[in-house]
C-alpha cells in the first residue's frame, strides 16, 4: 500500500508510482492512433459517416455510470477487508488480555499467543499463496510449523490448536467457565474475520458484469473518433487519449481493488499488519518487540 502526501500541482502529472498509466498507456496511443487515422482518412481519402456527439454523450454517461457502480463495488471489497484484518488485530489483542485475566501460568499464555501470532502469519500466506514458515517456526517451533502448513487451511489448523488448548486447560481447572466461554467467543470472532477474508479472495466481481463493462468501453473509445473528427478537427486524438485514460483507467482501478490481498503497491499492507499483532504479543508477554515496518519508497508491504 502506498503510504505518501498528495504530490504537488507541479508533479502531480509525472508521479507514476501506484499510477495505472504504465498499464494502459498502449490502450491509450491505440486510440490517439486510431483516431489520427480516422482523421487522414476523412480529410484526404473519403468522407467517413458521423456519429452525433450528443449521442456519444449518452453514451458515455451510460458508461461511467456502469464503471462507477463496479469502481465502487470493488473499493467496497477493498475496505470490507481492510476491516476484516483490523477486527482481527482488536481480536488477538483481546485474546491475550483475556489470557492474562483467566490463565494463570504464563507458560500457557505464552503457548496461545505465539498460536495467535502464526494464525495471522498463515491466514496472510494462504490469501498470497506464499510460505511463511520462516515467519512462524521462531514462535510455535519448527514441528508445529511443519505440522500446520501440512494441513489444507493451516490458519484454520491454528484456531483448532488453540481451541484445543484451551479446552484442555479448562478440563484441567486452569480456566473457569466464564473465561472458557469468553475466550471461545474471541476464537469465534477470529474465525468469522478469517472467513471473511477467505469469501473476499475466492469470490471475484462476477464475470459477465466485467465482460460487458469491458467491451462497452473499447466500443466506446473506437466509435469516439468518428464523434470527433467534425467537433474537434486536428485537436482529436488529444482528446481522444484523454477519454480513453478516464474510461480504461476506471477499469484498471477496479482490477486492483477487486483482489485486496495481491502483494502490490495498492495492496493492503499484510506484512506490515501481521507485524504489528507481532508487536502486541510481545509486548503482551514481556518481551522485546521487533521494530514496526518502515516505507520503502513509500510502499507499505
Amino acid at each position: 500500500m502506498i503510504v505518501r502526501d498528495p504530490p504537488s500541482a507541479l508533479t502531480l502529472f509525472f508521479v507514476m508510482q501506484g499510477s495505472i498509466v504504465p498499464k494502459i498507456t498502449g490502450r491509450i496511443v491505440g486510440v490517439a492512433l486510431l483516431t489520427a487515422i480516422v482523421l487522414l482518412v476523412d480529410q484526404h481519402v473519403i468522407a467517413l459517416p458521423r456519429i452525433s456527439i450528443a449521442a456519444m454523450g449518452i453514451f458515455g454517461v451510460a458508461l461511467s455510470l456502469f464503471l462507477g457502480f463496479r469502481n465502487n463495488a470493488a473499493y467496497d471489497r477493498w475496505w470490507e477487508a481492510r476491516k476484516l484484518w483490523g477486527a482481527m488485530i482488536a481480536d488477538l489483542r483481546n485474546l491475550g488480555r483475556h489470557l492474562s485475566i483467566f490463565v494463570k501460568e504464563s507458560e500457557d499464555r505464552a503457548e496461545i499467543v505465539s498460536l495467535g501470532v502464526a494464525f495471522s502469519h498463515l491466514h496472510r500466506g494462504y490469501l498470497r499463496d506464499v510460505n511463511v514458515s520462516a515467519e512462524i517456526s521462531g514462535w510455535i517451533g519448527e514441528t508445529q510449523s511443519k505440522a500446520l502448513t501440512a494441513q489444507a487451511n493451516p490458519a484454520d489448523a491454528a484456531l483448532r490448536t488453540m481451541a484445543d488448548r484451551i479446552r484442555a486447560l479448562a478440563e484441567s481447572g486452569a480456566i473457569n467457565g466464564f473465561g472458557q466461554m469468553t475466550i471461545s467467543d474471541t476464537l469465534s470472532s477470529l474465525a468469522r474475520s478469517q472467513a471473511g477474508c477467505e469469501r473476499i479472495a475466492t469470490t471475484p466481481l462476477p464475470f459477465v458484469y466485467s465482460l460487458m463493462v469491458r467491451r462497452t468501453t473499447y466500443l466506446y473509445c473506437w466509435l469516439l473518433p468518428f464523434a470527433l473528427i467534425e467537433a474537434t478537427s486536428w485537436f482529436a486524438p488529444v482528446f481522444a487519449a484523454v477519454v480513453a485514460y478516464v474510461f480504461f483507467g476506471l477499469q484498471t482501478v477496479t482490477n486492483e481493488l477487486e483482489l485486496p490481498f495481491r502483494n502490490v503497491q495498492n495492496g493492503l499492507p499484510l506484512d506490515a499488519m501481521c507485524r504489528v499483532i507481532e508487536i502486541s504479543a510481545c509486548e503482551g508477554l514481556r518481551q522485546e518487540a521487533p521494530p514496526m515496518r518502515t516505507l520503502e519508497n513509500y510502499v507499505l508491504t
